[in-house]
C-alpha cells in the first residue's frame, strides 16, 4: 500500500530498577493482535474501532516501593493501546479531568494541523474540565504512540500505543502480534530533574572516570596518551563519560508500565512467527534491545515497512518505533533493553506460558565518548607512530575509552602559549596550527589538524554564541556506524544504512534548496537550540506548499538527539536512492552530519524539536509553517 501520498549528594542503596509493584492495574500489556484469546494476569486490553472516549487524569502508582501520583488515560499508566484500521477517519473525545490544561499528540500519525495536538500551535489545548475531540482520517498504517504536549506531563505517565492494521494485509507472514511499550520513570517531579540539571549538569551521572580507569587506560593505551586525553577533556570542561543527561540514578526503566523485577509476560506457541512492536516512549532515554539466544528481523520503522533485515540487536532512539519478527524454538527468552548509559534496564519475557523466565544477561560496559563525537569524525594527525585517525573508533570495542585517540598527538602544547583555542573559533583562524592550547576551555570548534580539516559555513556564526559549547569542525556521515557502546560487540546490530523502503518514494523531485541547521547546547548552563537559539529567540521555518526541501542537520553537541517534525515525512539519505526510508523521527549521532527530504504537501504550522524531553522544553524546538 501506499499511504505517503496523504543524585551525587547520597549513595543508592538498592538499584531501582528492579523495585517496585504496579498499583494502576495498567503495567502488563500483552497486546495480541493475532491470538487475542491467550491473555497474561494484569494485562489489559486494547481499545478498537472508529470512536473513543479518553479520560485524562491524575492515576495512583508505586513503580519503586514509594507511592507517587502519575498522569494517565482513563486510569491507567501507560494509557490503553488503540488499534485503529488504515482507511477509517477515528474520532476520539478527550476530556481533561486535571487541573492544568493537557493535550495529546498522535506522534507519527499524518493527521490535519488542527488534530496534531501541540498546544500555542495548532490548537489552544484541553482546558481543565473541558473535552477535546479529535478527528484523524488514516492514510496509514503501522505501529505508531500518543503523548501529552503539554510541559512535562509526558514524564509522568501520559502516553500510550497505536497499532493501524493495513487495509490490504501485512506484507510479511505473523500469527502473533505484541506491544512493547519502553519508557523510563523517577519519583521525582520534572520540575526537579529540571532544576537539579540547570544547577549541575551532571547532577545524574555517577559513572565518571575515576583513578580506577586511568590506571587502566594507562596499561592499555599508555601513560603519556593517558594523560593527554584527560587534559583534553579538562580543558574543554567537558567529559567522555557524558552519556545521558538523566540516569538510572533516578529513573526506574518500564517494560509495558513494568519494572524489571514484574516480568511482562508475552505468549506464544513454538512453531508461531512473533512480530513484536518496539516502541520508545521514553522521556530522556536511549535503549540497546536485544533478545538473547533468539535472531530478530527488522520489517518496519517508524511505521513503514522496510525491507526485511535480520539482526542481534537495535538501538531504538526516544520516539522511535521499529517492528521486528521473531521465531522462537525454546520456550522462553529474555527481552532486554538496556540504557544507553548502561545505569539500567527494562525487561520482559517470550514464553509458551506463564511463570516462565530467561537468564537476565549483564550489561554491556558503559560507552565513553570519543573526539569523534566532539565533530572531529575525520581528523588525522601525524603521531610519530604511523598517524592517527580518531575514526578508527568506529571499529573499537564497546568498552574502548578514547585515550588512544590522543596517542602521541606531537606538537601539541596543554597548557602553553602558543596559540589560543577560543570556544567557538573558524577553522580558517586555526589552519596549519602545529600545536594548540586548551585553556582557553569551552570546546573544540575552530580547530584544525589536518589538511582536510574545514568547518562548515555556519559554523562561524555561531562562535562565541552563550548557547554554543561547541562547533563540530568536522562533522561525518555516521548512517553506517551502530552508535557509541555498540562498536564490536560480536553482534549483528542495525544501522540507518540498513533501512531500505519496501516502495520507491512518493516524489521524486530533487530538492529546490537546502536548509542547514545545527544541534547546539551548553551543558554548564543546561541550554539547548538550532543554530544557537533558543524557541523563543528563532524565526519559524517557512515552506511553500508542494516544495520539496532537503534538510541538513550537524550535530555540534556530544548527545544524540532524535528529531521530530510533525505532520510531515522525513525521508533519509541513506544511500538507498528512491528506496529512502521514510521517518518521523530521525536521530542525530555527536558529531554527525545528515539530510533528508520533506515535501512539503500537509498545511500548516508545525512543531519541529529534539524528543528529548528536557532538551524540547529548555529550547529545542521550532517551528515550520507550510503555507
Amino acid at each position: 500500500m501506499d499511504f505517503r501520498s496523504a543524585s551525587k549528594h547520597g549513595v543508592m542503596s538498592r538499584r531501582r530498577f528492579v523495585q517496585g509493584s504496579v498499583l494502576s492495574g495498567a503495567a502488563l500489556a500483552t497486546l495480541g493482535g493475532r491470538a487475542w484469546g491467550m491473555k497474561v494476569p494484569g494485562s489489559v486490553e486494547a481499545l478498537s474501532g472508529t470512536s473513543f472516549d479518553l479520560a485524562i487524569g491524575s492515576v495512583p502508582v508505586n513503580l519503586t516501593g514509594r507511592p507517587a501520583v502519575a498522569t494517565g488515560v482513563n486510569g491507567l499508566v501507560p494509557g490503553p493501546m488503540l488499534r485503529w484500521r488504515q482507511g477509517d477517519t477515528v474520532v476520539l473525545n478527550v476530556r481533561n479531568t486535571l487541573a492544568v490544561p493537557s493535550s495529546i499528540h498522535w506522534h507519527g500519525i499524518r493527521s490535519p494541523a488542527d488534530m496534531d495536538g501541540v498546544p500555542a500551535l495548532s490548537f489552544r489545548g484541553i482546558m481543565p474540565g473541558e473535552t477535546f475531540t479529535y478527528r484523524i482520517p488514516l492514510h496509514q498504517s503501522g505501529t505508531y504512540w500518543y503523548h501529552s504536549h503539554s510541559a512535562f506531563q509526558e514524564q509522568t505517565g501520559l502516553y500510550g500505543a497505536i497499532v493501524v492494521e493495513p487495509k490490504a494485509g501485512y506484507a510479511q507472514r505473523f500469527d502473533r502480534d505484541h506491544v512493547v511499550l519502553l519508557s523510563d520513570w523517577s519519583d521525582s517531579s520534572p520540575e526537579e530533574i529540571v532544576s537539579n540539571l540547570k544547577m549541575q549538569n551532571d547532577y545524574y551521572n555517577f559513572h565518571e572516570r575515576d583513578a580506577g580507569t586511568f590506571l587502566a587506560d594507562a596499561r592499555r593505551e599508555g601513560l603519556g596518551a593517558t594523560i593527554g586525553d584527560r587534559l583534553m577533556w579538562g580543558r574543554m570542561r567537558m567529559s567522555a563519560a557524558d552519556i545521558a543527561d538523566v540516569t538510572g540514578a533516578t529513573y526506574t526503566y518500564l517494560f509495558n508500565g513494568a519494572p524489571p523485577n514484574t516480568n511482562w509476560t508475552g505468549l506464544f506457541r513454538l512453531g508461531e512467527r512473533v512480530r513484536l512492536r518496539f516502541i520508545n516512549g521514553s522521556s530522556m532515554s536511549f535503549f540497546d534491545v536485544r533478545i538473547p539466544g533468539l535472531k530478530m528481523t527488522v520489517v518496519a520503522a517508524d511505521g513503514n515497512d522496510v525491507e526485511p533485515v535480520p539482526i542481534d540487536e537495535f538501538r531504538i532512539g526516544v520516539a522511535e518505533t521499529y517492528d521486528v519478527i521473531v521465531e522462537p524454538t525454546a520456550e522462553t527468552y529474555t527481552i532486554f533493553a538496556q540504557s544507553e548509559d548502561r545505569t539500567g534496564f527494562a525487561r520482559g519475557t517470550l514464553a509458551t506460558r506463564t511463570g516462565l523466565a530467561a537468564p537476565i544477561p549483564p550489561m554491556d560496559p558503559r560507552p565513553i565518548r570519543s573526539m569523534t563525537d566532539m565533530g572531529m569524525g575525520n581528523m588525522k594527525m601525524d603521531s610519530g607512530r604511523g598517524g592517527m585517525d580518531t575514526n578508527k573508533s568506529a571499529g573499537k570495542p564497546a568498552s574502548s575509552n578514547s585515550s588512544s585517540d590522543m596517542a602521541g598527538m606531537k606538537g601539541m602544547a596543554m597548557s602553553g602559549q602558543t596559540s589560543k583555542l577560543e570556544p567557538s573559533g573558524s577553522a580558517s583562524e586555526m589552519a596549519g596550527m602545529n600545536s594548540m592550547d586548551m585553556s582557553g576551555g569551552g570546546g573544540m570548534a575552530g580547530m584544525d589538524m589536518s589538511s582536510g580539516m574545514k568547518a562548515s559555513p555556519e559554523a562561524g556564526k555561531l562562535r562565541g554564541g552563550i548557547a554554543v559549547d561547541n562547533v563540530a569542525m568536522d562533522p561525518i556521515n555516521r548512517l553506517g556506524d551502530p552508535g557509541d557502546g555498540l562498536r564490536g560487540n560480536g553482534r549483528r546490530v542495525l544501522t540507518y544504512n540498513d533501512l531500505r523502503a519496501t516502495i520507491p518514494g512518493a516524489d521524486p523531485r530533487p530538492p529546490s534548496r537546502d536548509i542547514t541547521l545545527h544541534l547546539t547546547g551548553n551543558m554548564q548552563r543546561y541550554m539547548w537550540g538550532f543554530d544557537g537559539k533558543k524557541f523563543s529567540q528563532a524565526e519559524p521555518i517557512r515552506l511553500a506548499r508542494g516544495e520539496r526541501v532537503r534538510f541538513t542537520l550537524i550535530n555540534d553537541t556530544m548527545m544524540e538527539h532524535p528529531i521530530h517534525l510533525h505532520g510531515l515525512w522525513s525521508e533519509l539519505e541513506n544511500g538507498q536512492g528512491e528506496y529512502r526510508p521514510y521517518k518521523h523521527t530521525v536521530i542525530v549521532q555527536p558529531g554527525e552530519k545528515l539530510s533528508y527530504l520533506v515535501t512539503a504537501d500537509s498545511p500548516g504550522m508545525w512543531a519541529y524539536h529534539c524528543h528529548l524531553l528536557y532538551h524540547m522544553e529548555m529550547g529545542m524546538f521550532r517551528t515550520v509553517v507550510v503555507a
